[in-house]
């Protein structure tokens, strides 16, 4: 006997917004399909802990899928699938549409930088007959999370005569790892009593690298030059070439289910490799979109988006440029006609810690991917903001594509706040607004994203540019 609905409650389901979770909606189809992605994505998290690593990755990935390298003046039509690599740093990718490029681009943006330990300039010193490297901390972290954790060791050094030399140390079962120690309990009575933000200081982010010493010299410096001897053995460098190095120290945890069920990833860096790995896949497998499609995976957001590979630079726009002129049209009506997808994460409701979010205005674990239509601090700086009208056109396309989505700030209005690269593409003139997967212990050397959410960005992504 079918159950007869009230009238309230028929009013309520065509009035009331719906924010249930989102596997109530799948089909067992479409969640094997969602568990299936996410067995890449981890893969791909794994190859790619920094900034180069996620270059290399999407170069081989772009090269394998057809794609070659742009170059200023070369003819290009509609099918055509071009790259141009940012200083292996940042990368940009296009797709040729049908449609003439005057229509505009369809934009997806993402940052593959994430907080972490950098190396300093001279960073190997010894102490007690311990050695050590000697860091600075990138973007917004808590400091007391580094410590008493394993470390590897990812980047580039460039020799005193130009050669270049690769280093990834910690990730491979066999590698030794890396630690930046914390106190005992039973003598930290002082360290505890200060302020959480200060119970770790930046000078004290030290990263222990060995204890013993050369074993012909007994002078002081032993363990620091045994430490170089080995280096040197193994890459040819000496302690000058750190001048001109980039290592960057991150966790070596694998990406890993969480849950029981398994409907959670964790991992490092989910912020905003997320993001950047579906829109990578969604554009990678996009073959003749109507408008042209351009994905840009970035550097430096998390320090402000500033530098050459940062997207206060002007290598986007340069690249819209030249790709309309090589299309016979002009850049700044390309742009103008253009929308935007900043693919950034937002921060997930944690049960844990309820008081720093709205609950009717917050993302939530399986609920989809989050639309938020401005970010910034306080009142509203430092962000975008964007328009009624081009915010009700991605609600149209997501809902036409059953793509499952929610919307969401970061935190109460007084709380705090944060940025994404949305200011800088939308000041070129582009509609844009943030689209990404909630995140649990956002910025965390181990961060908490949903299947569920993670497989509903790709498609969200993949419904945009084919749009």
């Amino acid at each position: 006997m079918s159950e007869t609905k009230s009238a309230a409650k028929e009013l309520r389901e065509k009035l009331f917004m719906q924010r249930k979770n989102g596997f109530y909606r799948l089909s067992d189809e479409e969640a094997e399909a969602c568990y299936s992605f996410c067995e890449d994505y981890k893969e791909f998290m794994d190859r790619s802990k920094i900034e180069r690593e996620v270059v290399v990755y999407t170069l081989d990935l772009l090269k394998k899928s057809g794609y070659t390298e742009f170059k200023c003046g070369m003819q290009l039509k509609a099918g055509d699938k071009v790259y141009l690599n940012n200083r292996d740093k940042a990368v940009i990718m296009a797709v040729i549409g049908s449609e003439p490029i005057e229509a505009g681009v369809r934009l997806c943006a993402a940052h593959i930088d994430s907080p972490r330990l950098d190396m300093k300039q001279n960073p190997i010193y010894e102490d007690t007959e311990m050695a050590y490297f000697k860091t600075h901390y990138y973007g917004g972290i808590k400091k007391y999370q580094w410590t008493a954790i394993p470390l590897s060791l990812h980047g580039v050094v460039v020799k005193a005569d130009g050669e270049r030399v690769p280093v990834c140390v910690g990730e491979d079962e066999s590698d030794p790892v890396f630690c930046v120690s914390d106190l005992l309990p039973h003598l930290a009575n002082a360290q505890m009593s200060k302020p959480l933000a200060k119970g770790i200081t930046g000078e004290q982010l030290n990263i222990i690298i060995g204890s013993r010493p050369f074993k012909d010299d007994e002078e002081s410096g032993a363990v620091k030059l045994n430490i170089l001897n080995i280096l040197f053995e193994k890459y040819g460098i000496t302690e000058a070439d750190f001048i001109s190095a980039e290592l960057e120290a991150v966790p070596a945890f694998k990406a890993r289910d969480i849950g029981f069920d398994r409907s959670m990833i964790g991992a490092y860096g989910h912020d905003d490799k997320v993001c950047a790995y579906t829109a990578l896949r969604a554009t990678v497998e996009c073959e003749a979109p109507k408008h042209t499609v351009v994905t840009v995976l970035t550097d430096k957001e998390e320090i402000g988006s500033d530098g050459n590979t940062g997207l206060c630079s002007a290598y986007l726009e340069y690249f819209i440029h030249d790709l309309a002129e090589a299309l016979g049209s002009n850049g700044r009506a390309v742009l103008s006609a253009s929308e935007c997808l900043s693919a950034d994460v937002n921060a997930a409701f944690d049960p844990t810690f309820p008081e720093v979010n709205e609950k009717n205005n917050c993302a939530y674990i399986n609920k989809g991917v989050c639309i938020t239509k401005y970010t910034g601090a306080r009142g509203k700086s430092g962000t975008s903001d964007a328009s009624a009208e081009f915010t009700g056109r991605i609600r149209r396309l997501m809902d036409a594509q059953n793509v499952i989505w929610q919307t969401g700030e970061l935190g109460k209005v007084d709380e705090g706040g944060g940025g994404t690269v949305a200011a800088y593409i939308a000041n070129l003139d582009v509609d844009t607004i943030d689209m990404g997967v909630p995140v649990i212990s956002m910025h965390a050397p181990y961060e908490i994203v949903s299947k569920l959410d993670t497989y509903m960005a790709y498609k969200a992504f993949a419904a945009f540019i084919a749009d």
